[in-house]
Order: C-alpha cells, then structure tokens, then sequence
C-alpha cells in the first residue's frame, strides 16, 4: 500500500527529507475520500520504512497538522539507545512526533 507514495530527496543519519505523491494514491483516499491525507497510520510505516527499523513498541504518537498530497516533509530523527524520537516538519512547522523502541 506505501509503494510509491513517497520520495526521499534528501538522507543522512540524523535527518531524512521526503515528497509525498499526487492525491490519486489509494493511500491519500483511504482516511477522508473527499478530504485528501496521510493517515497517522501510514506516516509510522512510512518513518520506519524509511529507516529501516522494526519498532517493537511505539511509546508516543502526536498528529498536529495533516501530512497532505505533494507535501514535502522533512523528519529530525534523535536517538537514545534503542530509543528513536523522530520531529516531522512541514514548512519548517512540526507537524507530528513519534516515539518508539526498536530491537
């Protein structure tokens, strides 16, 4: 379902910075038909796809501000052990945070 809803444009250990697809992805309709966005859902698979991680228990999810078609979103990624603290940002706004614990 995530296959080709994103782009990373930019990567580095601490930072990661992505542009959404286009409003007919199946994903941007499956929360709101008539309302495109990224479900909170789909924002967690997306982080941990991104970095390739295997959350075992997500600690912390804050949704502020939609994540919507053709956004570009950039993520600042903290880690403290096997715990990752990831701030996403659109237009240099914090949108959403999620903490969580790997492996």
């Amino acid at each position: 379902m995530l296959k080709g809803i994103y782009t990373i444009l930019s990567q580095d250990i601490m930072t990661f910075t992505l542009q959404m697809s286009a409003a007919d992805h199946p994903i941007f309709k499956a929360h709101f038909p008539k309302y495109a966005l990224l479900p909170g859902f789909a924002l967690i698979d997306i982080v941990t796809e991104v970095l390739k991680d295997k959350p075992v228990e997500i600690k912390q999810c804050k949704f502020i501000s939609p994540i919507l078609p053709n956004d570009i979103i950039m993520a600042s990624i903290v880690i403290k052990e096997k715990r990752k603290n990831i701030k996403i940002f659109k237009n240099k706004i914090k949108i959403s945070e999620l903490n969580y614990e790997t492996m």
